[in-house]
């Protein structure tokens, strides 16, 4: 939805997409929280059962590094290594906004002397890193994890989250490269305006598969029973319930 108004409607599309990018990092926080919570719940102790496992190496690229202890120090640097995106991006994001409005920002213009570079460069090494601890924690309690189903929902999230991100990097190289470089037309402007409104339109049709995935991925009928202790307004409420971001903030 969000990109259909950013569609229809360009000249507000930042303000639109902040809201969007924010939301993106608050989404991969509770995924991961929804796999610490399952295990909660299933394990009498999840410290003692990661201490018990045999040592996780790190994974590609970072295979060369010192392994995470297993226990404590790997369950909380996984969940500071999602934590982090979750701060980063929406600083980023509102900072993009701020330079939209004096006219630095450049979006979708590849180049250093725009500052949608640089923020894009940030943005790109946080989640690459929060999708790497979430994806190393998957690993270490994959079997765990397994009477939820997760590999669906892991890679659902990761869709959304990792790859449409980087489609948006792969369309401002082809403006830098000159293949999308046809006269702008309409409310679109430049170039740039045109490979966003690109971005929007192939999101629109990409969302409405992801969707038909995560009906099948995120199936409703496991929480049908605890939907019935809870009204519809305290569900969608407690969706924006974000005291579990702030203290997870302040105890790392």
């Amino acid at each position: 939805m969000s990109s259909w108004f950013a569609l229809k409607f360009p000249k507000i599309a930042i303000y639109i997409d902040t809201w969007r990018d924010c939301y993106e990092a608050y989404v991969i926080y509770n995924f991961m929280i929804f796999f610490n919570n399952y295990l909660t719940i299933r394990l009498p102790n999840v410290i003692l059962h990661l201490e018990s496992k045999d040592q996780q190496q790190h994974l590609f690229p970072f295979c060369c590094c010192p392994p995470w202890v297993m226990g404590e120090t790997l369950l909380f640097r996984c969940k500071l290594g999602v934590l982090q995106y979750t701060l980063i991006r929406p600083i980023t994001t509102l900072t993009a906004l701020v330079f939209e409005l004096v006219g630095v920002y450049g979006k979708g213009n590849l180049g250093f002397s725009n500052a949608w570079t640089y923020l894009v460069i940030i943005n790109y090494l946080s989640q690459l890193f929060a999708m790497y601890c979430l994806l190393l924690f998957y690993n270490v309690l994959k079997e765990e994890l397994s009477p939820i189903k997760p590999d669906g929902k892991f890679l659902c999230v990761k869709l959304v989250a990792f790859v449409l991100f980087w489609q948006a990097g792969l369309i401002a190289l082809l403006v830098k490269a000159g293949v999308i470089s046809e006269k702008p037309l309409g409310e679109w402007q430049s170039v740039e305006a045109v490979a966003m409104g690109l971005q929007d339109f192939i999101v629109c049709i990409e969302m409405f598969l992801v969707a038909i995935a995560h009906h099948y991925s995120f199936f409703y009928k496991p929480y049908l029973q605890e939907a019935e202790e809870v009204s519809h307004f305290g569900s969608f409420l407690a969706m924006w319930d974000v005291s579990d971001v702030r203290d997870d903030i302040s105890e790392k």
